[in-house]
């Protein structure tokens, strides 16, 4: 608790000087962050050039949306960029999660065996696989096996697949291995891209026919492959994260195989239709001007990512991943470990939004959350966690999770008030600190 009150002015230079500090100590780092937007770029311009993308590419067709060119032109584009054989960018996709489920009841049949084993999937997934709740249509209501594996618990190498595990595990036929690239709401390194080639190679070894699936939300253009490129067979994920650039107005993906793509299609359309259906609304040039202005806002959401971590790691706060540690998605969790810290960080963050910056946060249900959330995000793109926002579900140990930020100032500017505000609610000293 904070022993002595100061002038309001004198605690917000303060404040400043702390981050002003954890920035300092970061230049290099940042500097490497900045270096590494170069050859994603190049992947990216490589991809406009050789799929050799003009201004007619803009344009939708109406109604069915059958033949469009600018769909067509972009799905290569972005299969490029991941490595895939082929992919599909939809705006009828509501959310990652929406794009997960898609190619999960696309891929899966009565009778069949899924394996997640990156522990218990992200918190919206869980009705999706029928974890929780029940009457929604669930993949476990179809008839479809689930069984998870847990992450390791040793102290030299805990949260990382237990690839013993695994072995064991794939004694019995599976048709799909779900691995979340992300940490989720979890407290655990995200798994690198590096990482997930190797458990693919290991996957196929013993069950060739087998899908490895990944969860790539908040993992894109983080390094310089992606998943299909390494083994992977089927990745999905969201354009209100990194690849749409802060500037896609919704939207998700599938890439991968194309049979599988295709099968992820007719979920999100009808059997027979597949990929061959959906109009883009003429908002195609969005969606490939926020893929080209991905690399950067990436990169900038790393360096803020680290400012968080050095910033609360230096008042005491445990973080996941530390500073400058090497990064296979965006988020950077924070054990704030008090459930009213949570509240004020979340206050303060939205108060130095763009967009209602007048709004108080407060704990409420979210459809797909087992949890209470508390949530800042005064984004241009409601929901986008490529712009900067934090969450925070409301249990044990009270975690706060921060993602996204078009770039580094906006990010300081953030934590030097939520700084000011743990100080003035008595939760944090931030003189005898840091």
């Amino acid at each position: 608790m904070v022993s002595q009150q100061l002038d309001p002015q004198a605690v917000q230079q303060r404040a400043r000087a702390l981050v002003a500090a954890a920035r300092e100590r970061l230049v290099a780092q940042s500097a490497q962050r900045t270096a590494a937007v170069m050859p994603r770029l190049e992947r990216v311009l490589a991809a406009f050039a050789a799929e050799r993308v003009g201004t007619q590419h803009f344009a939708s067709l109406t109604g069915y949306g059958h033949g469009d060119q600018g769909r067509q032109v972009l799905d290569r584009v972005f299969a490029r960029v991941l490595g895939a054989e082929t992919a599909a960018v939809r705006l009828q996709f509501v959310s990652g999660t929406h794009a997960i489920a898609a190619a999960l009841f696309g891929v899966l049949r009565p009778g069949d065996r899924m394996l997640a084993i990156t522990g218990r999937p992200y918190d919206t997934l869980e009705e999706v696989i029928g974890l929780r709740g029940s009457g929604q249509g669930s993949l476990a209501e179809f008839g479809v096996a689930y069984d998870q594996l847990e992450l390791t618990s040793s102290a030299e190498a805990a949260g990382e697949v237990d690839e013993q595990a695994l072995d064991r595990a794939l004694e019995i036929p599976r048709r799909l291995i779900l691995i979340q690239r992300s940490c989720g709401y979890s407290w655990r390194p995200s798994l690198s891209v590096e990482t997930i080639g190797r458990l693919c190679e290991r996957i196929h070894r013993r069950q060739p026919d087998c899908v490895c699936f990944v969860d790539n939300c908040y993992g894109e253009l983080v390094e310089d492959q992606e998943p299909p490129a390494v083994g992977a067979d089927l990745v999905a994920g969201s354009l209100i994260k990194n690849l749409g650039g802060t500037i896609a107005p919704g939207g998700g993906y599938v890439a991968g195989r194309a049979d599988l793509v295709e099968q992820a299609c007719c979920r999100l359309t009808a059997p027979g239709i597949g990929s061959e259906g959906g109009t883009g609304f003429d908002l195609h040039r969005l969606l490939l001007q926020g893929l080209f202005l991905a690399p950067q806002m990436v990169a900038e959401a790393l360096i803020g990512a680290d400012l968080v971590a050095e910033t609360f790691s230096a008042l005491g706060y445990a973080v996941q991943p530390q500073a400058g540690a090497a990064r296979s998605d965006l988020i950077q969790a924070v054990q704030l470990g008090d459930p009213e810290a949570l509240k004020v960080v979340c206050r303060a963050f939205q108060a130095c939004s763009p967009i209602g910056s007048y709004l108080d946060p407060v704990p409420a249900a979210m459809p797909g959350y087992a949890s209470d959330l508390v949530m800042a995000g005064g984004t241009f793109i409601d929901g986008s966690t490529s712009e900067f926002s934090a969450d925070a579900p409301l249990r044990e140990p009270f975690n706060l999770y921060v993602q996204g930020g078009t770039h580094r100032t906006h990010v300081e500017l953030a934590l030097v008030r939520a700084l000011t505000a743990l100080h003035t609610a008595g939760l944090v000293d931030l003189f005898h600190t840091g």
